[in-house]
């Protein structure tokens, strides 16, 4: 399904209070990543992973093309002209294009590659100044600050390191500040993308966290700001999520069922992603 991105002065995501704080964790997340990647033989680059049809060289390729749209996506931001690549983006079709493009570049070029792509983000990342957290980038949600762009993309590589290194019998590092982060901005998306569809009602979304502590309250109208709170009084949203931060993050990113009881008035809330991506 085709992306609806909503670009311009007014985000459909709001991540109150946060700035640089994700500039930590995103950069030690890809880092690591890398170094994963490294150790990888014949056998590693070429067992399936979580992603339907994807071998973790899959993943990989995945991933360094996605390393440079985000570079893309910030330095136009910084230069005061966010892109709009996405506005024909099929979430599902083109990057399986790209993928499918890659598969006969040699997994030692393929890893050169993914190295120097991840560390032209990290340097870049590293570089932002205070003031350029604020300044406006592309995501698939459309134009965000670029501290919500990081945030995405951390999200976003964080789940594919556990697609990759799960399947292979490994425990993939749980890093509290990488899930926090990551928290934050995957109770955003899902509301988000209905939003972008016009298919979004007014609500809310509380989040009670373990492993970290973390409580994170969504409100959602025409878009979705995500606040930290002190605690959430479940009678006050629409729908209340409890748990670990790692099976939290699993469940809304469409990697393991939501083992929660969902008022069907709420469900929406939580579909966003599953309809970009037709499931």
């Amino acid at each position: 399904m085709q992306l609806t991105p909503r670009y311009g002065p007014d985000p459909v995501i709001v991540l109150q209070g946060r700035s640089s704080e994700v500039a930590a964790p995103a950069v030690a997340q890809r880092r690591r990543l890398v170094g994963i990647v490294e150790s990888f033989g014949d056998d590693e680059w070429n067992h399936p992973s979580r992603c339907e049809g994807w071998t973790n060289r899959d993943v990989v390729s995945h991933l360094d093309s996605t390393n440079g749209f985000w570079g893309f996506s910030i330095r136009a931001g910084l230069e005061g002209e966010p892109t709009r690549f996405l506005e024909t983006f099929d979430p599902v079709a083109t990057p399986a294009e790209l993928v499918a493009a890659q598969r006969d570049v040699p997994n030692a070029e393929l890893l050169e590659s993914f190295r120097l792509s991840s560390e032209r983000l990290t340097t870049l990342i590293d570089d932002l100044e205070e003031s350029d957290w604020s300044e406006l980038a592309e995501a698939p949600p459309g134009h965000l600050t670029i501290s919500a762009v990081v945030h995405h993309a951390l999200w976003d590589s964080w789940v594919h390191e556990r697609d990759m290194l799960l399947p292979l019998g490994e425990e993939p590092v749980v890093d509290p500040s990488e899930v926090a982060t990551a928290l934050w901005y995957a109770a955003a998306l899902s509301p988000a993308f209905a939003t972008t569809r016009a298919s979004a009602q007014s609500g809310s979304l509380g989040m009670t966290v373990t492993d970290p502590d973390l409580s994170l309250i969504a409100s959602i109208d025409n878009r979705v700001t995500v606040r930290g709170v002190e605690s959430v009084d479940p009678g006050e949203v629409d729908l209340h999520l409890t748990g670990d931060g790692t099976e939290l993050l699993e469940m809304l990113s469409m990697r393991r069922p939501i083992a929660q009881p969902v008022p069907e008035s709420a469900a929406w809330i939580l579909d966003g992603l599953a309809e970009v991506f037709d499931q």
